[in-house]
């Protein structure tokens, strides 16, 4: 007997590794391109999501597709949508992504269907680089109303810096519109009435230091799962990641309170059919949950961590709910690890920006780490500015581990990240929480004495 055939778009990273687990499941067809490589990343100039997710239904239709899966926020999760509709699939309605990662229209369904879990917002009508207006409520924390990965989201203390963070050189233009307009013109088809995605959204921000959370789940059949949490942790005093733990510690009932939240924002924007993931926090002094958005995929990066401590494997259910399988009858794997962690390495200046490892100190690492998986993101020049910009920082490399217990995870990381020359993200802050001067170079930077490039 054949097994089924699924179009995979937009797979990289994390995703690679997941469906390679799923290696004798399905037999996959990939398309798509790497945003962060070039030349892949060319493909972005004349790019159309509508054009391409047409190719990929003629393309599914010739190949017999049973399925069509996306984890990528940026073009794929809405293209499998459009593809799953135009092949009659399972999945969800185009207009169902859409509101997800339209970050205004969230914001609105959230004041309608789970007031006490939305944020107070502000959309900034303004062109690019036109002038902030006056009468706005500061601090705010401003970002774009369609955007990933944290892309020009920071907090301002008032109109200047306001008005500073939205003015671009040409080559950033350049960027934001082609990586904004695909989703744009969908948007538009789809939904008429909604705002333009080329605009910024201004909320009212969360105390710094309110612990963040991420709670994955998929719904099948009007029924919504629980995958599981995922604790953030920050570098002290900023709002980069610096690691991502499971298990979690967000106590089950407030679990239990952030699921009925994701019920309610999903049933009313029409998501009946995957994976999601809901980033929030959750005061536990005020015992209020806050979302900060509600994404329409599977948080890839996530995956093996529930796999190592949950025995879930998330790439799994995904291949489950595309080909309409009952994804909650998937046996569990048994755990090998109690406590797993995504870390993130940054620099938050040039000067601490260390030097990569080559391909062959690379492959000695995943040897001697044996169960670590290890990514690096180099970027120079134009791209290296953009990031410290627009992110406040740099992210050159994310290592994967699993141990024992939290302790033991701690160890392990201090060895690999030894191996490796890079500082441990264990960071504790060496004076008070960082102001706009210190932002770029914060008193517990990174301890890395330059290196000539290799």
């Amino acid at each position: 007997m054949s097994r089924p055939r699924i179009g995979l778009l937009f797979d990289y990273d994390w995703d690679a590794l997941g469906f390679a687990r799923q290696d004798g499941r399905a037999d996959f067809d990939h398309a798509g391109f790497d945003l962060f490589t070039f030349p892949s990343n060319a493909r972005l100039i004349g790019f159309d999501l509508e054009r391409f997710a047409a190719a990929q239904a003629r393309r599914g239709a010739r190949r017999g597709w049973a399925g069509v899966i996306s984890h990528h926020e940026q073009f794929g999760a809405l293209a499998a949508a459009l593809v799953a509709e135009r092949l009659g699939l399972p999945g969800n309605p185009p207009e169902a992504a859409i509101a997800c990662q339209h970050k205004l229209l969230a914001r609105q369904v959230l004041g309608q269907v789970a007031p006490e879990a939305n944020l107070a917002f502000t959309p900034l009508d303004l062109e690019y680089g036109a002038d902030v207006p006056d009468g706005l409520t500061y601090p705010a924390y401003v970002k774009p109303v369609k955007a990933a990965f944290s892309v020009l989201a920071r907090e301002v203390a008032g109109r200047a810096e306001l008005q500073a963070h939205t003015r671009f050189s040409w080559d950033e233009l350049w960027v934001i519109r082609r990586l904004v307009e695909p989703f744009e013109r969908v948007c538009r088809a789809r939904l008429p009435g909604a705002p333009s995605a080329h605009r910024l959204l201004l909320e009212t921000p969360v105390a710094l230091g309110t612990p963040q959370y991420d709670l994955d789940g998929w719904v099948q059949d009007g029924q919504v799962h629980l995958l599981g949490v995922v604790d953030a942790i920050m570098y002290p005093g900023t709002q980069a990641f610096m690691r991502w733990e499971v298990p979690s510690r967000l106590p089950a009932r407030v679990q239990e309170r952030a699921l009925d939240i994701a019920r309610r924002f999903l049933a009313a924007v029409g998501f009946r059919h995957g994976l999601f993931n809901m980033e929030l926090f959750y005061d536990p002094a005020q015992d209020r949950i806050s979302v900060i958005e509600v994404n329409p995929r599977l948080a890839s990066q996530f995956s093996d961590l529930h796999l190592r401590v949950l025995g879930i494997d998330a790439h799994a259910v995904s291949v489950a709910l595309a080909l309409g399988e009952d994804a909650a009858a998937l046996p569990r794997r048994t755990p090998s690890a109690g406590a797993a962690a995504s870390f993130v390495y940054r620099a938050f200046g040039p000067h601490q920006v260390p030097c990569m490892p080559t391909p062959r100190e690379a492959a000695r690492w995943r040897r001697e780490t044996r169960d670590g998986l290890l990514f690096v993101f180099p970027k120079q020049g134009r791209a290296l500015a953009r990031d410290f910009k627009w992110l406040g920082s740099h992210r050159f490399g994310i290592i994967h581990l699993g141990a024992r217990d939290q302790a033991h995870l701690r160890e392990r990381c201090l060895a690999a990240s030894e191996r490796l020359g890079w500082h441990p993200p264990y960071a504790e802050p060496s004076h008070a929480p960082l102001t706009d001067g210190d932002r770029a170079d914060p008193g517990w930077s990174l301890p890395v004495t330059p290196q000539p490039a290799k």
